[in-house]
């Protein structure tokens, strides 16, 4: 039974060191899927719709912190251009987070899911 105990425990906890990408469809004209790439310390590398830049996360219980760093400023279309900033303030405005399996939840303003990338 201790083996059983383990992997749940483990579902529970922030997936520090994993890649994550956003649930949701691709833009029209676009293969971009957005990606968050935390490290073990919360540092974060981020690849918007066409944006990309750096972060950190900072996590207690769950609550959640996101805080944005330097963006590179990418040529992009205007839809993009606006997705982007409309995901970078949705990361900001995350106030809680939970973990169902491979997927956490981002809860604030608008529900953020993410897939964790386990392979």
């Amino acid at each position: 039974m201790v083996l059983g105990s383990n992997p749940a425990h483990a579902q529970d906890e922030f997936p520090f060191g994993f890649l994550m990408t956003l649930d949701a469809a691709r833009m029209p004209g676009s293969k971009r899927i957005p990606s968050l790439e935390i490290g073990d310390n919360g540092e974060v590398s981020l690849e918007l719709w066409c944006d990309g830049g750096r972060g950190q996360f900072s996590i207690a219980g769950n609550t959640i912190i996101f805080v944005p760093g330097a963006m590179e400023n990418r040529t992009c279309p205007p839809d993009r251009a606006q997705a982007d900033s409309d995901l970078l303030a949705a990361l900001s405005n995350a106030a809680t987070w939970r973990r169902e399996g491979d997927f956490v939840t981002l809860l604030g303003g608008k529900p953020l899911r993410f897939q964790i990338n386990s392979n």
